[in-house]
């Protein structure tokens, strides 16, 4: 069990109560045995708080939780929930967490009039797409939906709240608008990040999108919070006008660390800043960038033509190959579309 699965189980009702974490137990029979000894507690479905109870208090190092396996919330409710479940969904999202609620014995329709919200379990889950719900008509018929469950939950490549494009990631892009660059390849650059973004899960409870455009001087083109529709900001990214001038990389990255990440704007989730320049920076970029990821943000350096690789190795998050690219012409951006995507898409939660 140390190599497969570990878990905690809780039961939820008025207050949710720990019945055992993750790390207590490491094999199977203990944890049969454990289960077994479980008690019923009674008393109202809580199911939203107790989620949220399990996203702040299990998923870290302290309870047994390991980096970069799939973080899973089995929820079993009986009947409905008697709490709101969409904030609580909305927090495991964004922490790395696939939610999958199972209700046994759905309500009769004389009972549908006291359940707080129907649509409960497409709110609730990781998401809503038939994969993360499932529905069993009574306890006494569990056996057979035990197979089927345990496939879901171990069908690691639909586990999408374990990938990043698919949480509230926080996406900044910092921009070299320097007069080498030109304003024809200067929209070859926008249609490179206008990819990336299209990868990802723009929406209000997804993927934030943000950019600053440098030279000597910085300009915020938009912050995380003012395009929460893909359309919108796959929108601005293209209308970033062209700005000329030289080459501050440095200065750059502090301002955006300032300015776009700041902590009222960013969720709870990843933070990228993919830096794109195509020449060396006049000032020191090897500080501010350890500053930009002893803030948490994870840092991805876009090379392009006289770009230093010293420079973008100085900026780049480790491990340094796997953050740094590096294409000799403009139109070779395109191709590095498909290897970024892949490794932010992959990027583990802590």
């Amino acid at each position: 069990m140390p190599k497969a699965t570990v878990c905690h189980v809780y039961l939820s009702s008025e207050t949710p109560r720990i019945e055992f974490y993750l790390g207590n137990y490491s094999m199977p029979k203990d944890v049969m045995f454990a289960l077994k000894e479980t008690a019923y507690i009674g008393g109202n479905t809580n199911t939203g708080k107790a989620i949220l109870h399990t996203v702040r208090n299990f998923f870290n190092p302290d309870y047994g939780v390991r980096r970069g396996h799939p973080r899973i919330i089995v929820a079993f409710v009986d009947g409905w929930p008697s709490d709101n479940l969409e904030d609580a969904a909305v927090m495991a999202r964004e922490s790395g967490v696939n939610v999958f609620v199972v209700t046994v014995a759905k309500p009769i329709p004389e009972e549908m009039a006291l359940v707080r919200d129907q649509d409960f379990m497409k709110k609730a889950v990781c998401k809503d797409n038939g994969f993360f719900t499932m529905t069993m008509p009574s306890w006494f018929s569990t056996n057979k939906f035990v197979k089927p469950l345990a496939q879901k939950v171990c069908s690691v490549d639909q586990l999408l709240c374990s990938k990043t494009c698919y949480n509230s990631v926080n996406l900044g892009f910092l921009i070299d608008g320097s007069s080498s660059v030109g304003d024809t390849n200067f929209r070859l650059v926008l249609n490179l990040l206008m990819a990336i973004a299209r990868n990802f899960d723009i929406s209000e409870i997804g993927s934030r999108v943000g950019a600053v455009q440098f030279t000597y001087d910085q300009r915020l083109e938009f912050g995380f919070n003012e395009n929460t529709r893909k359309d919108d900001a796959l929108r601005a990214i293209q209308n970033i006008p062209y700005m000329s001038g030289g080459t501050a990389t440095g200065d750059a990255i502090t301002y955006t660390v300032e300015n776009l990440f700041q902590p009222r704007t960013v969720g709870i989730g990843k933070k990228f800043l993919i830096i794109i320049t195509d020449g060396q920076s006049y000032d020191d970029v090897r500080g501010p960038a350890i500053a930009a990821q002893r803030e948490g943000i994870t840092v991805y350096s876009v090379g392009v033509a006289w770009a230093p690789m010293e420079d973008l190795r100085a900026m780049a998050s480790e491990p340094k190959d796997t953050h740094t690219f590096f294409t000799r012409e403009f139109t070779g951006l395109e191709q590095l579309e498909l290897p970024i995507h892949c490794n932010t898409y992959t990027q583990p939660f802590p």
